[in-house]
């Protein structure tokens, strides 16, 4: 009997997770994404290096904006401090966003782009939908998502699932 109940509780949890992976699924893997467009500004927002600087700067390279906004949260980040001091024919601004989190870079995008119209967020999958709508809340403006599609482990979805659940809750609560 007491087989049977544990054998039925884990059976529960193994299809509630499966219901939240599915659920998820288009909000985290899958998230509505934007070809770039002509914009005022690039926002690359802080995180991993996985490759969202480079694609920020050729984005603006490209010609796509005349400026690239950095969020720059880190007390040290070699790459970071290269790209904030490199010359490049386009403006880049680099700035510490208060609080250090996507709240905070939404808060600079407000206070910085006050007067644009269109701005290319370059973020990494997971946190593409989330980052919508907290950016949403604090601008605007039109907001275009890319991303540098990095492989990501099975282990590191799992975290994301996770993490970017508990950013969304946390988001409810707070104002912009």
């Amino acid at each position: 009997m007491r087989g049977r109940r544990i054998l039925f509780a884990v059976s529960g949890l193994l299809l509630a997770a499966l219901v939240v992976t599915v659920a998820l699924w288009p909000v985290y893997v899958r998230p509505r994404t934007d070809p770039p467009q002509p914009a005022d500004a690039i926002l690359i927002l802080g995180g991993a290096h996985d490759g969202r600087e480079e694609l920020g700067l050729s984005l603006a390279a490209e010609g796509y904006a005349p400026r690239v906004l950095v969020s720059n949260p880190y007390e040290r980040s070699p790459m970071v401090n290269r790209i904030c001091h490199g010359g490049y024919s386009f403006e880049v601004i680099c700035f510490d966003p208060s609080p250090r989190t996507t709240l905070g870079e939404g808060r600079g995008l407000a206070r910085l782009g006050a007067d644009w119209h269109r701005v290319i967020v370059v973020t990494f999958t997971p946190h593409i939908s989330r980052a919508r709508y907290i950016l949403g809340t604090c601008w605007p403006g039109e907001l275009l998502f890319v991303d540098p599609q990095p492989h990501l482990s099975p282990a590191r979805w799992a975290w994301d699932y996770a993490y970017q659940s508990a950013g969304y809750v946390k988001a409810w609560f707070a104002n912009c």
